[in-house]
């Protein structure tokens, strides 16, 4: 129940704990790291997966599956990804009872599996683009896990294409960039900075990484989705090479993208309040609940009217959910709603089918209001839509609210070691040094260099050393 969930201002990482434990989205599993999605927690992910794949669709990308299992000499082929994901990766030694010939991977991603069958297939200009998508899971063995944030194994889509050129390439990196930020934004209304990381922070094996960066309640940064131009890299190390129009032999330009499980944290940690869940309609896999209030000598009256108040919203598109369990009392399926997330509840008694109306509850306000019955199904509609907008109002008003200008070094110090936190932005000449001298001392890194504040050349001094810069950074503490 609601009364379970610890206050976000007496303990957040539990008040985090206890929203997805109480909510029923995800359990600790028997091997340490993993974690088991609930029917709830993976109805939210069905949704995500479903507008996801339309959209990656409409850019003309194609799912396909590869395999969980990859030699290890295929990640050894490219140094620097095989270098970056060394520390994570898990090794199958022994199948069938006996010892393997080579060691297998459980794939932390999959860019060797696929380019090794990219060779196979890519042969002419023809081939070219190929632009594959798989929804599946990965194995990186996380030393710190934390329910749908960090977990051993956990469910992803990565999609990875093939190109005649390095525009091409690129162009496509930023198409998916902005896929996700349309995603996030307007499905989730979650607020997202844009832009490149930088070159410490980028994906191993890539020429360019991009992101978007979400700012959560504790005013932590969260990875939200990240877009990678591969270059060459891959096409040369597995030597994907295709015939040109002109009768030249290329190698093949790539790039690979991806969002995961991990949305599911953002979610709840940009939106949910001290009672539970609170959902953006767009996303919710419930629109309505139902409730009805009733003794046995109406019951029959009640769930008569609400069942015909279920059929009508269906009709015109909405998710309900009529709760027709005896063995809970109203107050009780109230705080499962509030719990659950459930955009709106219908508070349906006898008195209000003589009256006509229908008592609406909003999740995220808990504002409380009487319509008629023929009003119903547009009042919902757009207690939804301004719903939806009002929460995307709200985070990214909180964000601009904690992100601060800093000129000064020793400010910027104080501002992460001192304070609660929350974005810090200003110049930086570009530099491993400064960087990293900033995350040991602070433990705040690059989230990202955001398009938005480097579409000119920056004219001053680095913050940190002093000497010209070349970006505006953004930085923050991250999950």
């Amino acid at each position: 129940m609601a009364e379970a969930i610890t206050p976000r201002s007496k303990d957040y990482a539990q008040w985090y704990v206890d929203i997805v434990t109480h909510a029923k989205l995800a359990d600790y599993s028997p091997v340490k790291g993993s974690m088991v999605i609930r029917p709830r927690g993976y109805a939210i992910w069905e949704r995500m997966q479903s507008i996801l794949d339309d959209l990656f669709k409409e850019t003309g990308v194609q799912n396909a599956y590869f395999p969980l299992l990859i030699p290890q000499s295929f990640l050894e082929k490219e140094k620097e990804h095989v270098d970056g994901f060394s520390p994570e990766v898990a090794v199958v030694t022994h199948g069938g009872g006996a010892k393997l010939e080579e060691p297998l991977i459980l794939r932390p991603t999959s860019e060797t599996i696929i380019w090794s069958m990219y060779k196979k297939w890519i042969h002419s200009w023809r081939d070219l683009p190929l632009a594959l998508n798989q929804w599946a899971n990965v194995i990186r063995w996380e030393k710190r896990t934390r329910l749908f944030l960090r977990t051993t194994e956990f469910l992803w889509q990565e999609g990875h294409t093939a190109h005649a050129t390095r525009e091409e390439a690129q162009q496509r990196t930023l198409q998916m960039l902005e896929v996700y930020r349309h995603f996030a934004e307007d499905y989730l209304a979650m607020p997202v900075l844009t832009g490149i990381k930088s070159e410490s922070e980028k994906f191993a094996g890539a020429e360019y990484t991009y992101s978007i960066e979400a700012m959560m309640q504790d005013k932590k940064a969260l990875q939200a989705g990240t877009s990678h131009d591969l270059g060459q890299n891959f096409g040369n190390s597995f030597d994907v090479r295709y015939q040109t129009k002109e009768g030249t032999l290329e190698s093949v330009w790539a790039t690979s993208w991806g969002v995961s499980t991990r949305l599911i944290g953002g979610l709840i940690m940009t939106h949910s309040d001290d009672r539970g869940l609170v959902l953006p309609p767009k996303i919710a896999p419930i629109d309505v609940a139902i409730i009805p209030i009733f003794r046995s000598n109406n019951k029959a009256k009640v769930f008569e009217f609400a069942q015909r108040a279920q059929h009508d919203l269906k009709e015109h598109g909405l998710r309900v959910f009529f709760d027709n369990d005896e063995s809970t009392n109203p107050g009780w399926k109230f705080a499962e709603c509030e719990l659950s997330g459930i955009p709106v509840r219908i508070e349906l008694g006898e008195r209000d089918i003589d009256a006509g109306q229908f008592v609406l509850v909003r999740r995220d306000t808990l504002e409380k209001e009487t319509v008629a019955k023929d009003a119903l199904v547009a009042r919902i509609k757009e207690i939804l839509v301004n719903m939806q907008a009002d929460l995307y109002q709200k985070a990214l008003t909180f964000r601009k609210e904690n992100t601060y200008e800093f000129t000064d070094y020793a400010q910027m110090q104080h501002f992460f070691n001192e304070t609660a936190g929350g974005f810090a932005q200003g110049l930086w000449c570009g530099s491993a040094q400064c960087e990293s001298k900033v995350k040991n001392e602070t433990k705040a890194t690059i989230r990202n260099l955001p398009f938005s504040l480097n579409q000119h050349p920056h004219q001053g001094k680095c913050l940190i050393c002093g000497e010209k810069a070349s970006h505006k950074a953004v930085w923050g503490r991250s999950y």
